[in-house]
């Protein structure tokens, strides 16, 4: 007659009516013929006529008395219900912590009991019920049986709840009863004992949704929503046809799903159900007379259920869906953990940017730049380095592109040219006897349009008191042909106070020659690109000749850097061959490894005064 309201436990309790387990001590056991002795009278028709479902139970735990209310909730006559295991008509045998409350209140060692059961009516309907065992009077040697009846509320709760974890557009289960299911999900008892202990989630959103909500309006894209959730709906039953389980489907918000497969087997499970949710979705929809057209992106993630937790999961499936809206939309992308530490890696870079300038974790190496007419020392290029606690030495390409997003250039910016100019005026005064070398500092764009540059070049000149002449700016070829306004006058301003302009990587951004002649600038520097083509390869024995459209570009523009009264430097100079083409096409200096990679300040100071830089004497 009864069914389980809670799931058992390990912890069986034995039959409640089992006297190898007395519930109280035998000297208590009253073993005389049993009678209903009378409730007391001022009580006896309270009991009886009481709407409210009662009995009387002794500390044995059998029903001495039942009232008609309680018989007519059980589908029994009161007379059947005198004799009976109390614990067995409302079902107080079914998990041990229950059964152990019970016993504890038939001893006198707890003064009340209260629990929720489902019950099975005779004719057919469940129950759902309150029950409270209470003792009644020492002198009675009993307790006091409680039953309500509580379906009706406990319906009502049930639609509540519904309400409360279903989204009302889709009748998707939301965001709340998503994150219930997958902590349960993630719980050890959840996949210890069964199941292949391992999890997996397609996180979507819908691509060009928004355009069809702003444009159609909310009524559209809310039907929209609902045929999505169908075909969505649709797609995990025919995944969980041949298998334990259907993957919950449910609404997270906006235009955003997510398909929860618990007890995965593998990746390839999820690629397919990813598969067919990218198939069902770009099929048109017919919404309110009209033909739409969506597709989606999906961020997959299948791993171990052991160790990983509700947060990291859902941490791991937004990253996969930013890859896959990266990557061209209308895709599935697989979370791939070494692209994640690479993003993890970025973030922990962004984040400890700014305090790194104040620790002084960073330094300036100095790169030779040569003269190809007499080999020697004219100048060098200031290439920052940053000495990071955790992941050591990193180069400019590291955080360089982070330092310009988040606007740190600008501080960093500062000190890399006081330390250049100060660096560059120190060699001066120790090697008087030499032709001073010029300093070369990178600058970014956005250091120009953030901060006053001319001002910050002027004071560090007035403090290091290093000569105008001898610091030269470098800006990217695409940074200085689109200069307009404020970046051009600083650079004209620069320029009138004797700052060498530089524009580097040339021949690779705009290539605005007609605009160059406008520009103040003084030094062209050639992109490496130009000069490997000018390398004679005899890796296997059998040398090639350099690529003469090569040379024929560079050496154009060479001599329309020197008609323009402009110096040229080729970078990237590996070689003795390349140095020499160089050379007869009237390159004035070079820059590479054929010189010297970059080193520190001290090595700089070694190369002053030689007669002339040979191939790799400044290298380690």
């Amino acid at each position: 007659m009864r069914e389980r309201a809670v799931s058992g436990t390990s912890e069986g309790p034995a039959p409640a009516a089992d006297l190898d387990r007395p519930v109280v001590a035998e000297s208590e056991i009253d073993t005389s013929p049993r009678t209903e002795p009378p409730a007391p009278a001022p009580y006896r028709s309270v009991f009886t006529a009481a709407p409210l479902a009662m009995a009387v139970v002794d500390r044995e735990g059998m029903v001495v008395s039942a009232n008609d209310s309680l018989a007519a909730l059980l589908g029994s006559a009161p007379g059947e219900l005198a004799g009976s295991v109390a614990a067995d008509l409302v079902d107080l045998t079914s998990d041990a912590r229950t059964w152990h409350a019970y016993r504890e209140v038939l001893r006198g060692r707890q003064s009340r009991l209260r629990c929720t059961r489902r019950l099975k009516h005779p004719d057919g309907r469940s129950l759902w019920v309150q029950v409270t065992v209470a003792p009644l009077p020492a002198e009675d040697r009993a307790v006091l049986l409680t039953v309500a009846d509580i379906s009706s509320r406990h319906e009502l709760q049930a639609r509540l709840r519904h309400l409360q974890m279903h989204d009302p557009v889709t009748r998707l289960p939301n965001r709340t009863l998503f994150f219930e299911r997958l902590s349960a999900a993630l719980e050890a008892e959840s996949y210890e004992q069964s199941g292949t202990g391992r999890i997996g989630l397609c996180y979507l959103d819908l691509d060009g949704f928004k355009a069809i909500n702003d444009t159609l309006g909310h009524r559209v894209g809310d039907r929209l929503l609902a045929a999505v959730a169908e075909r969505l709906s649709r797609c995990a039953d025919e995944a969980g046809h041949s298998r334990t389980s259907i993957p919950l489907v449910a609404r997270l918000g906006g235009d955003e799903f997510a398909l929860l497969v618990e007890d995965s087997t593998g990746t390839e499970q999820l690629a397919e159900l990813a598969e067919s949710v990218l198939e069902a979705v770009q099929d048109p929809f017919d919404i309110c007379g009209q033909r739409l057209s969506v597709s989606a992106s999906i961020g997959v993630v299948e791993r171990h259920a052991a160790g990983t937790t509700p947060t990291a999961l859902m941490q791991a499936a937004d990253t996969t869906l930013y890859w896959a809206k990266a990557d061209g939309k209308s895709r599935w992308t697989l979370f791939d953990p070494e692209r994640n530490a690479h993003r993890m890696t970025r973030q922990a870079l962004a984040s400890t940017l700014r305090p790194a300038i104040d620790r002084g974790e960073f330094r300036l190496e100095y790169q030779p730049l040569v003269g190809m007419e007499d080999d020697r020392l004219h100048g060098v290029e200031a290439l920052i380095r940053w000495n990071h606690p955790q992941f050591g030495v990193l180069t400019p390409n590291r955080f360089i592109g982070l330092a310009e997003e988040d606007g740190s250039i600008v501080p960093l910016g500062r000190w890399v040219l006081r330390t250049a100019c100060g660096q560059a005026r120190r060699w001066q005064l120790d090697h008087p006897d030499e032709p001073p070398i010029f300093v070369s500092v990178n600058v970014a764009v956005r250091q120009v349009w953030d901060s006053d540059l001319v001002a910050d070049v002027a004071e560090t000149l007035a403090e290091t008191g290093l000569a105008p002449h001898l610091l030269q700016l470098e800006l990217t070829e695409s940074a200085v042909m689109g200069s307009a306004g404020r970046p051009l006058q600083a650079l004209k301003a620069l320029s009138d106070m004797g700052v060498r302009i530089a524009i580097d990587d040339f021949g690779t951004g705009y290539s605005n020659l007609a605009y160059l002649s406008r520009l103040p600038v003084s030094v062209l520097k050639l992109d490496g690109t130009f000069v490997r083509g000018f390398q004679y390869d005899d890796r296997d024995g059998t040398a090639t000749r350099p690529n003469p459209a090569d040379e024929v570009v560079v050496e154009a523009m060479i001599q329309l850097a020197h008609r323009l009264g402009l110096t040229v430097t080729a970078e990237c100079v590996e070689t003795s061959a390349q140095a020499t083409r160089l050379r007869r096409i009237g390159c004035d200096t070079g820059q590479g490894w054929l010189y010297s990679r970059p080193v520190p300040p001290d090595r700089i100071s070694e190369l002053l005064g030689t007669p002339g830089v040979q191939a790799g004497v400044g290298n380690p």
